[in-house]
């Protein structure tokens, strides 16, 4: 199950698991869609892999023992490990290959 991340790794915005802006690579970093367009040209900087919207895990148990009550977001905050410009070099190398590409 997702962990639901509660904020942008480079902007530090929250993403509540409502979030509709959220986006996530295969390994769950995630980052709001403005850093993801405009910062990390949809790669990654962490794995190199692509984005994609995150989930809405449902608020309510239609299904007994699923939803957000039963299995709560995360908490713990992360942060990029590179700095902004560190990041930008490792786009500029993947940001033309698709991601299925990689």
């Amino acid at each position: 199950m997702l962990e639901l991340r509660p904020n942008c790794e480079c902007c530090d915005k929250d993403l509540p698991p409502a979030a509709t802006e959220a986006r996530i690579c295969s390994y769950e970093c995630t980052f709001c869609a403005d850093c993801v367009d405009n910062i990390l040209h949809n790669v990654c900087p962490n794995c190199g892999g692509g984005f994609v919207p995150r989930p809405i895990r449902p608020v309510g148990e239609y299904r007994q023992g699923d939803s957000l009550a039963i299995s709560p977001a995360g908490t713990k905050r992360r942060h990029l490990r590179f700095t902004l410009d560190e990041v930008a070099a490792f786009s500029v190398t993947l940001r033309e290959t698709p991601p299925e590409q990689r």
